[in-house]
């Protein structure tokens, strides 16, 4: 039975023979989310899924805060994939915030798929959040072996087999598992055909043009924090929060010529964090907006003025009352 969990094809040979067959094929609609530790390539995954970069990736742990939707519309299905936090072990009262919303979003979705690097050991970090998914018993539960252009075959194989283990010995079958590369752009289109069997039956959820549904002002600030990271993500990994105050068409514009006004807030920790921020004579600050407009201008399709300004809010992380006002 194990090796059948192996298999690149449809789960259920009635399914795939529903949606390829019959002239009233079955549309499918769902919800699809990607767990894995910090780094797994979940974000890297979602966007070549979608093909256009709607979660922010980067190296570090703990980037994407939101719940960010990429969506994939497919003829016979839509597959809506919900962006969360990796969920690890609680420091702060930001942490905790953020293992509930993993938590409430898992059992909320279809289809679970658990992304494990090819090139890394399963370690304790994917036990974790393994015996976290074998707790939630309805959902069925992709394994998708990530990055797997940085590992020869032999050792793909054995990455294979032990993730097959790591559910036998916790109680529950991979629906699928799959090994893919975003970056090369391996198996990405497979990953979709295999995860859309799994979804209900339904209309599309959302109109044609949707890539994601959420509030353009959330993905202005993501791209800003993106930037903001950049080269200091050593000094301030997580203390970073940025909020859109307000974005508006510069008034007076001659229609072919407009402009959008971005006003945001970086907001820091302590006073003595704004310095790396700024940088020498402004320059970070000044890069940042560089980087980070040249971005919403691209998501936008809009030519852009940002004006960014650096505040402290002290210990947002840990102020429930800041969190709150920051969006979390």
């Amino acid at each position: 039975m194990g090796a059948m969990s192996l298999r690149t094809q449809s789960p259920e040979p009635s399914e795939s023979q529903e949606s390829a067959g019959s002239s009233g094929a079955v549309h499918r609609a769902g919800f699809a989310c990607f767990v894995g530790r910090p780094n797994a390539g979940k974000s890297t995954l979602t966007n070549a899924l979608v093909g256009q970069k709607v979660a922010i990736t980067s190296n570090r742990p703990q980037t994407t805060r939101h719940t960010v939707r990429g969506i994939v519309h497919r003829p016979d299905a839509q597959l809506i994939l919900v962006d969360t936090p990796g969920l690890h072990k609680p420091r702060t009262l930001l942490g905790e915030r953020l293992n509930d919303v993993v938590r409430t979003t898992w059992a909320e979705v279809d289809v679970i798929g658990f992304c494990l690097p090819a090139n890394q050991k399963i370690g304790p970090g994917d036990r974790f959040i393994a015996k976290e998914l074998a707790g939630i018993r309805k959902t069925p539960k992709v394994a998708i072996v990530t990055k797997t252009d940085l590992v020869d075959s032999k050792a793909l194989a054995e990455q294979l087999i032990a993730i097959d283990q790591l559910g036998k010995e916790l109680g529950f079958e991979w629906a699928e598992i799959v090994p893919v590369s975003a970056v090369g752009d391996k198996q990405v289109s497979l990953l979709a055909d295999l995860l859309i069997p799994l979804l209900p039956e339904g209309p599309t959820l959302y109109p044609e043009g949707d890539l994601t549904d959420e509030p353009e002002q959330v993905m202005v600030a993501e791209l800003i924090r993106e930037a903001a990271l950049e080269g200091v993500r050593d000094e301030l990994p997580h203390s970073i929060a940025v909020v859109v105050e307000e974005m508006l068409p510069r008034e007076d514009r001659p229609a072919d010529k407009p402009l959008l006004d971005i006003h945001a807030n970086l907001f820091i920790e302590r006073p003595s964090q704004k310095g790396i921020i700024i940088g020498p004579k402004g320059k970070r600050l000044k890069d940042v907006g560089i980087k980070s407009r040249k971005q919403i201008e691209a998501l936008l399709g809009t030519p852009v003025f940002l004006d960014l300004h650096v505040k402290v809010a002290k210990d947002w992380q840990r102020d429930p009352k800041q969190l709150r006002r920051l969006g979390f």
